[in-house]
């Protein structure tokens, strides 16, 4: 990257891509073939499971005419797979006869998978057909290889166990977590299940659930396929009221908010921020800016540094009971740090300070740092939160600022009640996707000592806690630069982190299981940590310097950990959003991303292989450190030798079919402008290009599968690169089946595009994919094309929503970094710009 004297706004360019239908490409694969059952004994003995069941259904359909239910009376059946058998569950759904499959869960310990389905009074005997069909030879098919095949049997084959389901066939959380005392009362996530009565349902619910003795909260959380409302009460009095309450999908614990970091330190004297406030120009209120909008407990105003950045109409609160104060000092920590970064160099410096944002906050926290009996209901409460400034100031553009996460890391990747309204509100999937939102959340802390001194082991045992495991938004880690101790009689301490590595503070996704997102996305300063002999410490030193919450004791204080590092993401967010206020969020978290790179502790620390490391190691250091530590300059501009190109565009994935069906619809293939005599001219100069696809999806959580029909995210894109002697047509055929022509001449490349440093099986993870290619520049000449290909999603799969119709955006952002050359690939590609698509600088 070379001077700032050399700074070059980014291409922002439309137009140079071309659309083609699209079918994705069939791939093969290896799948577990099912042992041969003797069909009159297991069909026999199914179907006896089956009769067993009617005096339980008899109970319930007494139980539920006494609490005066007519209509909707089921009943809950739970199925048991072999051992070391995945269940066929996707086949026990009858959505016609109204049998609805609630939830799937898997037991590594048990090697076996149970899946729970809602039977409709009456309809067992659709059930009970299926096994006739099985026992019955003339139902038979013949296969390939001219063997027999009974009917149903895919299905039939995996189920050992048919019987009438318990409180355990409802809970897809932890099972850490389910209560081992009857007589233990919590707050239930009860998950419902979601109709064109929806509504009606929930009212309905809650108005049982207190006759039943349960305290329910106000609000519920939407989504496509669930209703989600919390009730208080024991274990017990749920486990009498499963025959009543049959509207039940899943059963998960609430969870309780993050406890927040204690202010130790006061520090310096009042004429330090006196002498910095002479030296900082603010964004008036009047300008159209970006903000900040900060959900957390509250800022104090009263700071003279903070004062001047937001105003008492912005200050927020869920509650009026709450007021919009902070009392415990942590939103006043972040609003300091999202307004100007680290103090620290501010007030060591003479360097003036333009600060071109402002600053919202929405008080979520009572001040005890908890919601009372509201903490459980945080899906909610964040719904709330949310609409409180954009009732205000619905015009403003605004990043908002989350530092508040749950005490345990229990969903280990899995979509929570929380992480799903945060990635439905950035979509704005309840306004038809008309204005998403950027969320940046913290990844959450290790705060255990004794953990700290486990570095960095600890960090990956400990996981990302909720709700940000979020796909839609920016889940920030932390690292730190911050090895310097300077504290009196700390000679035996020494620095935990190395300068550059990950904070001892931060957590991962290491233990997730390997279809869920790559996080955390990025690491920002969140501090370092100090170990001797005796153990482990913070220490004001190896922290950030902010504002006090109590200006009129002491004006400043220091922060650390995620919260921190979350707030200093903001601020870089804030600060994209005021110099390209034309780009869209999903635009702003690609940059940010893409502006990252690892450092050198933290390939020491996590590529111990050095060059031979292989791309499962890239993978595992991604899971631990995101992409890396963003750059300012370079999310920001371009210059002669290091330039991005940004493409804001829209796809269709899929499109309705013959017969009700759905199948994929269309790809672009992007042009990209290189210059193609020079960069072959450069020959074997090494050189990096780097792709960063951006997109927001809609959640439609559950648990019924991860890559199953029902599975979470509404579509998925992936992106593709033209390879060096691969013809355009050929590009598009390999991509692309519905190219295949068997009369071309192809010579497509075969295998892998091992220059990839992530590669294609690990980046397409989650809703925003990164990648480095490294090699010639002789070869990359060859490479302007890029292809971005839908896959599958709930939107296809799950067609009676009507989602298949819908437009996506997507935001691709592509970079070339060259060593110092005489060549100004800059202007070159300005030049072929201009002549090809439409370009904003």
């Amino acid at each position: 990257m070379s001077g700032n004297d050399d700074k070059r706004r980014h291409f922002i360019i439309s137009g140079s891509i071309t659309s083609a239908p699209y079918i994705s490409p069939r791939r093969g694969g290896e799948s577990k073939s099912l042992p041969l059952r003797n069909r009159k004994e297991h069909g026999r003995e199914l179907l006896r499971q089956l009769k067993d069941l009617e005096p339980s259904f008899n109970e319930a359909r007494e139980a539920q005419k006494n609490v005066g239910m007519k209509d909707d009376i089921g009943f809950y059946v739970e199925f048991e797979s072999f051992t070391d058998i995945e269940l066929a569950f996707q086949s026990l759904a009858r959505e016609k006869s109204g049998i609805e499959l609630l939830n799937v869960r898997h037991s590594s310990e048990k090697e076996k998978s149970f899946a729970t389905v809602l039977v409709p009074d009456g309809k067992l005997n659709i059930l009970e057909k299926l096994v006739y069909a099985y026992l019955d030879s003339e139902k038979d098919s013949i296969t390939k290889d001219n063997t027999t095949k009974p009917r149903n049997s895919a299905l039939l084959n995996t189920i050992s166990q048919i019987r009438s389901a318990t409180l355990e066939a409802l809970w897809t959380d932890s099972l850490e977590e389910f209560p081992d005392k009857d007589d233990e009362e919590f707050w239930w996530e009860v998950w419902l299940p979601k109709d064109k009565k929806s509504e009606e349902k929930v009212v309905y619910f809650k108005k049982l659930a207190i006759e039943l003795g349960f305290k329910v909260a106000k609000g519920a959380v939407s989504f496509p396929e669930r209703s989600i409302v919390m009730v208080y009460g024991s274990a017990k009095r749920m486990k009498v009221s499963l025959k009543t309450l049959n509207m039940i999908a899943e059963l998960r614990r609430a969870k309780e908010t993050a406890e927040f970091f204690d202010n130790l330190i006061p520090s310096e004297q009042r004429e330090w921020v006196d002498d910095l406030l002479r030296r900082t120009k603010y964004s008036l209120e009047s300008e159209t800016v970006p903000y900040i909008c900060l959900l957390d407990s509250g800022v104090n105003t009263g700071h003279p540094f903070l004062a001047p950045a937001i105003s008492k109409k912005d200050l927020h609160t869920i509650d009026p009971n709450f007021g919009s104060n902070d009392q415990n000092g942590h939103g006043t920590a972040m609003a300091g740090l999202a307004i100007a970064g680290d103090l620290t160099p501010w007030l060591s410096s003479q360097t003036n300070l333009n600060i071109i944002h402002r600053l919202e906050s929405v008080k979520l926290l009572s001040d005890s740092g908890a919601n009372g009996s509201d903490s459980i209901n945080h899906g909610y409460l964040t719904v709330e939160a949310v609409s409180r400034p954009e009732i205000t100031a619905p015009d403003r553009s605004r990043v908002f600022s989350m530092t508040i996460t749950a005490r345990d890391n229990r969903d280990q990747g899995r979509p929570s009640a929380w992480s799903s309204t945060v990635d439905r509100l950035a979509i704005d999937a309840d306004n038809d996707f008309e204005t998403p939102r950027l969320f940046i959340l913290s990844a959450g802390n290790i705060t255990d000592s004794q953990a700290w001194t486990r570095y960095p082991s600890s960090n990956s045992k400990d996981s990302i806690h909720d709700p940000a495991q979020a796909w839609n938004a920016l889940t920030v880690g932390a690292a730190t630069e911050k090895d310097y101790i300077t504290e009196s009689d700390t000679q035996d301490y020494t620095p935990i982190a190395p300068k550059g590595g990950l904070s001892p503070f931060s957590t991962t996704s290491k233990t997730w299981h390997p279809h869920w997102p790559l996080k955390p996305d990025v690491v920002f300063e969140g501090g370092n940590v100090a170990a001797d002999t005796l153990g482990a410490a913070w220490m004001p030193s190896l922290c950030l310097l902010t504002a006090n919450f109590e200006p009129q004791e002491r004006l400043l204080t220091t922060a650390n950990a995620t919260s921190a590092a979350t707030a200093l993401a903001s601020r870089m967010a804030a600060q994209l959003m005021a110099e390209y206020p034309h780009l869209w969020p999903e635009s702003i978290r690609a940059l940010i991303v893409h502006s990252a790179r690892w450092t050198t502790a933290m390939h020491k620390t996590f590529l111990p292989k050095g060059l031979k490391s292989n791309k499962s190691d890239y993978l595992q250091l991604v899971r631990h450190c995101g992409f890396g530590m963003p750059n300012l300059n370079r999310a920001m501009w371009s210059y002669n030798n290091s330039l991005t190109l940004i493409n804001q565009e829209s796809i269709q994935p899929y499109k309705k079919c013959r017969k009700n069906g759905t199948s994929m619809n269309e790809m672009n293939i992007h042009h990209l402008p290189w210059p193609l005599e020079e960069l072959e001219a450069l020959g074997e100069t090494e050189i990096k290009m780097r792709i960063t696809l951006s997109y927001f999806i809609e959640p439609s959580p559950s648990a019924r599968g991860i890559t199953s029909r029902y599975r979470y995210e509404s579509h998925g894109l992936r992106f593709d690169v033209k390879r060096p002697y691969e013809s355009e047509q050929d590009f598009r055929n390999r991509i692309n089946s519905h190219s295949d022509d068997e009369n071309s001449d192809s010579n497509s490349s075969k295998g892998n595009d091992n220059n990839w440093i992530i590669g294609p099986n690990n980046r397409h993870r989650g809703s925003i994919h990164s990648d480095i290619w490294v090699g010639s520049a002789a070869e990359l000449a060859s490479r302007g094309m890029v292809g971005i290909c839908p896959t599958m999603g709930w939107w296809r799969t799950r067609n009676k929503f009507g989602r298949y119709v819908k437009k996506v955006r997507y935001t691709l952002v592509v970079s070339l970094e060259t060593p110092e050359t005489n060549i100004d690939l800059y202007s070159l590609i300005a030049n072929k710009i201009t002549n090809t698509a439409t370009i904003s600088v």
